[in-house]
């Protein structure tokens, strides 16, 4: 587009206290006198309306197109109440250019030329912005370096087989919420240290060139916001502006068994059998059984005929002390010709033009409600539903609401559930849907992949789904665990469970009458699964700490690689291996009969989990798999990692966590832990009953310091002690600051002493000193090698 000269460019600045002469303006008939108003907001008049640009965060830069009309409300991709930034902005002018400045960003309108420059504080380029006019012709258009590397947008649904675009985005992408585990959102962004959010219900990008055109974004007044920072900042960023993810449920780490094809006597013979084989397990998920679909209130109400302990509670009640959480599944469709039907009828809750049509499972007349409607979601969350609730369905599977055009109807399906639940109960919201719009993540919304094939090459594109849907800002992500279409083969099945072992949200699921327990695919299987399983629970600890992140931070419990090694070439498009919090990196076998596997690790020192074999990064390296026990999985400690874990346990509160045991490496710069917990099942954590302690090490030399920081939050959990293992030394002293540590011979003993001391060993990392120390206590410890 060509643009013509910016001769009716005014400037205002808004600062709050009244106008104020900003500087003398060179002479310009066409522009008008410059007013300063306030510190952090810079008015241009363009044609018959304006341009804002106002610092809302110190890495955020909102640009607000202001047509005559005024503004548009805001969409469901921003939070009702963003989180407010408590910064100052500094702002100037020089001559012709103004200039808005924060740590992190440095915006600056050149009155001149009329082009709008953002840099990072170092005074690195951004992005530009030549062309403001266009944005009265509804196009955002943005210059930046050519080599820049671009994500985001959107992902892949289960009918894409070919994913080798991987996680890079580059030409016509379309932002949608789409179906079948897509993953959409109007953002895009740069490991070179940007990105840019749309505030929008849709939109169209053009990534060539250098250049970010956005367009038919369906509102007169372009609003768009550039953020700056590393990739975690820019989440954190994406975050405080469309809305926090609230915390899943503790139990919701655990393993999920989903079954379509069941009826109460199976459910709990599978239940008993999972106990007895001691297989750890926290939920099981009904599909259509049930409920009594097709009568009324039949979609929101048990199937006594099927489950007759359902109803009553009586079933809830030996669930909850076998530690079982039970979900369902929920449709966004009505049957006509029921009670609530005719209820929908009456209040016009129904898809606009939408017709009755045969249910493929109940053969009877249905519609789709319509979320997008307040009285829909006012009504959905029914006296029925809040019984169901009640007796034992405390999660929800919520299918098939991504048929229609609207990129917010399965938002809005689960923000009525989260409003309903809320308003009737204390216990935290959990969810799966079948496709995520930015903002979704707001009502406790996980994202499954759909109804995926099984097969090795379904499993395999798995991983580009995950790290795609991550990257718009969906941090919980899950599959149908062995594929939903047909059944996979025994080894496909176990190297399946230690992929899903590493997701945030670990379950399985198949089609009709298919069955996914582990020991239906036969003993080799089942032990290699029991043992992925086994190991995803000895790391609940250090998964419940990254999923707080994920909720107070907007950084997830996996991160694709480039998330920490932006400037790594290598790792532009690398979707074979993905960070597991911050310190371990896992690459799953996903081709079958595998014997080797070349896996690249970034920068730095890395130790094999299982082995305890040490690598130094930056290089592809071979590791070994085994084909016959499919029980190995390729996993790597980092350097600096501090890794706590508990012993494996059936369910994930099965036994009170007294002593946590925290496997530390350390390296020569300080890193860090910051250990959480909480009730995990209310939302008091956010206002303060939480249990937070950052532990902390860094070697120097023979030398290595670990640090335990003052505890921060009211929650007072079962914790009493940290065993901690510093591998890579033997101490020969432990310096605990004038306190002493009483030392035991070996580590066992150490253990069953059962007060604070310490000893040294061996494991199969090496040297270890071992320390049992009071948790819940500030200290700073110095093992010393002479």
């Amino acid at each position: 587009m060509t643009t013509p000269k910016l001769h009716a460019l005014a400037l205002t600045v808004l600062i709050g206290l009244g106008l104020v002469p900003l500087a003398q303006a060179a002479p310009d008939a066409a522009v008008a006198s410059v007013r300063v108003v306030g510190a952090d907001d810079v008015r241009l008049a363009l044609g018959d309306g304006s341009v804002s640009l106002r610092l809302v965060a110190p890495g955020v830069l909102r640009v607000h197109y202001l047509p005559q009309g005024g503004a548009s409300a805001p969409g469901l991709v921003m939070a009702p109440h963003p989180v407010a930034a408590s910064f100052r902005p500094q702002l100037q002018q020089d001559g012709d250019t103004v200039t808005l400045r924060s740590d992190r960003l440095v915006a600056t309108w050149h009155r001149a030329s009329g082009k709008l420059e953002v840099s990072d504080a170092q005074g690195r380029p951004l992005l530009q912005q030549t062309d403001l006019a266009a944005l009265a012709q509804g196009r955002i258009v943005l210059d930046h370096a050519p080599a820049d590397a671009l994500y985001g947008i959107g992902g892949y649904d289960a009918f894409e087989k070919d994913t080798r675009a991987g996680i890079l985005r580059q030409g016509a992408q379309v932002a949608k919420a789409g179906e079948q585990g897509h993953a959409g959102a109007p953002f895009v962004w740069s490991t070179a240290g940007y990105g840019v959010l749309v505030d929008c219900d849709g939109a169209d990008f053009d990534l060539a060139a250098g250049r970010i055109a956005i367009g038919k974004y369906a509102r007169p007044d372009a609003d768009y916001y550039i953020l700056a920072g590393t990739p975690a900042e820019l989440f954190g960023e994406l975050a405080d502006l469309s809305g926090h993810a609230p915390m899943f449920p503790k139990w919701a780490n655990g393993f999920i068994n989903s079954q379509w094809g069941i009826d109460e006597k199976e459910f709990r013979d599978i239940i008993a059998t999972y106990r007895a084989r001691h297989i750890p397990l926290d939920g099981f998920t009904f599909d259509f059984d049930w409920k009594d679909w097709g009568k009324d209130w039949g979609e929101f109400r048990w199937n006594a005929r099927k489950f007759p302990d359902g109803p009553g509670g009586r079933l809830k009640a030996d669930m909850d002390a076998l530690g079982v959480h039970m979900t369902g599944i929920m449709k966004p469709r009505v049957h006509v010709d029921t009670v609530e039907g005719r209820y929908a009828t009456a209040h016009d809750l129904w898809l606009p033009g939408e017709k009755a049509s045969p249910d493929y499972f109940s053969h009877l007349p249905v519609k789709d409600i319509d979320f997008d409607k307040p009285a829909a979601r006012a009504w959905w969350f029914n006296p029925q539903l809040a019984q169901s609730f009640d007796t034992g369905i405390v999660g929800w599977w919520n299918d098939e609401a991504d048929t229609t055009p609207s990129n917010t109807q399965f938002l809005n399906m689960q923000r009525a559930t989260w409003d309903g639940q809320r308003a009737h109960s204390k216990l935290r919201v959990w969810s799966i849907n079948r496709n995520f719009w930015l903002g979704a993540q707001r009502y406790a919304y996980g994202l499954w992949s759909g109804d995926i094939p099984s097969s090795w090459a379904s499993m395999a594109g798995q991983r580009e789904r995950m790290l795609s849907a991550i990257n718009v800002g969906e941090m919980q992500w899950g599959m149908d665990g062995g594929g939903f279409h047909g059944h996979p083969s025994d080894e496909n099945y176990a190297r399946w469970i230690e992929f899903g072992a590493f997701t945030p949200i670990f379950r399985v699921h198949g089609e009709l009458d298919e069955k996914r327990q582990p020991w239906r695919y036969g003993p080799v299987a089942e032990a290699a699964a029991t043992k992925a399983m086994r190991l995803r629970y000895t790391l609940l600890p250090y998964i419940y700490a990254y999923q707080h992140r994920a909720s107070a931070r907007g950084l997830g419990l996996v991160q694709p690689l480039n998330f920490v090694w932006p400037q790594d070439a290598k790792l532009r498009n690398d979707t074979e291996a993905w960070l597991f919090g911050d310190w371990l990196l896992v690459a799953p076998v996903v081709q079958q009969g595998q014997t080797s596997k070349q896996v690249y690790l970034p920068a730095g020192s890395w130790t094999e989990w299982f082995s305890g074999k040490q690598y130094q990064g930056g290089q592809t390296i071979t590791v070994a798999t085994d084909a016959k026990k499919w029980d190995d999985i390729p996993l790597f400690i980092r350097a600096g990692a501090i890794i706590p874990t508990q012993p494996a346990m059936d369910w994930t509160t099965e036994h009170p966590l007294t002593t946590v045991t925290v496997d530390v490496f350390p390296a020569a710069t300080t890193s860090h832990f910051d250990y959480y917990d909480d009730d995990g099942e209310t939302y008091a954590y956010a206002d303060g009953a939480y249990f937070r302690q950052r532990l902390a090490t860094q070697r120097s030399g023979d030398t290595v310091e670990f640090s335990t920081a003052a505890p921060e939050g009211s929650y007072r959990p079962a914790l009493r002690h940290w065993l901690v293992r510093v591998h890579g030394m033997a101490a020969a002293v432990v310096d605990a600051g004038g306190h002493a540590l009483a030392h035991a011979a070996t580590p066992a003993a150490l253990e069953a002493a059962g007060g604070e001391g310490w000893s040294t060993g061996s494991d199969r990392y090496g040297p270890v000193t071992v320390l049992l120390l009071d948790a819940a206590t500030a200290r700073t410890l110095q093992l010393r090698m002479h």
